[in-house]
Parts: structure tokens; C-alpha cells; sequence
């Protein structure tokens, strides 16, 4: 399920009366210097000196220039359709784990809401290799990953001021309740 009005109300209550900025790439406000011909960059000098404490939801080995490699992810493409039709599967999410199915999930929007129309709108999930620079879904945890993620771990533990959340800040898969949740406890622990 998902709260009344959607995750976009939630947040939105949840950040009322705080000051955010919005769509903005974290990775512009960047600066590079080079030291005996190695190069070295710093990130978000803006931000970070400005902010008494800064969550990072972004890829953690992006962060760090994917000075030890990079993580492995996976990614998914989405093609949408609207059909003439008030139903086509009776509810938001089928998940599909044949692999002669091409796509992994249909999802028919309306039925968050649960809105009454003729048409609907659905959307086949296909998965497909990730690559630098396409939207990172979900974390690959095999053994090499976690070594390597466990390296970034170490250097994000050295940040100051600076929390790595989230699935990509924490290499880590979440269903959405399970990142509310985490979201929320780190709250309780750092205020």
C-alpha cells in the first residue's frame, strides 16, 4: 500500500517548515585540483560547507569518483500504454518470474488511488544492463560488490556532516517501506 495522497504528500509534510533545495545536481558544484599531477576533486564545497549536516541518497561510489571501481547495478526501461478499458489487470502490481516473459512487472497505475475511469494507463518493467550515466535501480550484493561497496563504506564513515541513505548512499535494495523505515530510525538516531 501507500499512504493517502501518495509518497509526494508525505514528504512534503514531512519537510514542511524546512529549507530544501530542489532540482539540482548534486555532482555540479564540483570543483577539481590537481596535487603532484594527481587529481583530486572536491564535493559540493557550496553545499556541504553550508549545511549543518547533508544526506547523500545518491550512487555512494559516484560520490567517491569511483576511486576503487565502479558498483554494479541494474536498471530497467518502462514502456507505457493507455488502453480503453476501465480494468486491464484488477490491481496496481503483477510481478512476472517466467523468463519467457520479456518484462518483470506490469504495474496499472489507477488502482493506487484506486480511480474510477474508463481508460487506464499500464506500464511493462523490462530490465536491462546498467551503465554509467542510466538511472540506477537495484544494488547487484554478490561477493565482489560488497567488498567493493564495504571499501566506500570506509571513506563515507570519514565524511563529517555527511549521511550516505538510501539504496544507492547504502548499496542496498529497500521495498518502500523498508526505506521509510530506515529513513526514519536515522532520524531518531542523529537528532
Amino acid at each position: 500500500g501507500i499512504p493517502v495522497g501518495g509518497y509526494n504528500k508525505l514528504i512534503e509534510t514531512m519537510l514542511d517548515g524546512i529549507d530544501t533545495i530542489n532540482n539540482l545536481n548534486f555532482f555540479d558544484c564540483e570543483h577539481t585540483y590537481y596535487v603532484s599531477s594527481e587529481i583530486h576533486t572536491v564535493r559540493n564545497s557550496e553545499f556541504c560547507y553550508q549545511c549543518k549536516q547533508l544526506v547523500f541518497t545518491g550512487k555512494i561510489d559516484e560520490y567517491f569518483n569511483y576511486q576503487f571501481g565502479k558498483l554494479d547495478y541494474r536498471t530497467v526501461r518502462f514502456e507505457q500504454e493507455t488502453l480503453n478499458m476501465a480494468n486491464y489487470q484488477g490491481n496496481a502490481v503483477v510481478n512476472y518470474t517466467d523468463s519467457i516473459i520479456p518484462y518483470t512487472r506490469i504495474i496499472e497505475h489507477k488502482h493506487f488511488e484506486y480511480a474510477n475511469t474508463d481508460t487506464t494507463i499500464v506500464s511493462k518493467e523490462y530490465p536491462c544492463e546498467w551503465k554509467i550515466g542510466d538511472e540506477a535501480y537495484y544494488p547487484i550484493n554478490d561477493d565482489k560488490n560488497i567488498k567493493l561497496y564495504e571499501a566506500y563504506r570506509e571513506l563515507a564513515d570519514k565524511e563529517e556532516n555527511l549521511i550516505f541513505g538510501g539504496r544507492l548512499g547504502e548499496y542496498k535494495y529497500y521495498d518502500m517501506d523498508k526505506v521509510i523505515l530506515a529513513a526514519l530510525e536515522l532520524v531518531e538516531k542523529e537528532l
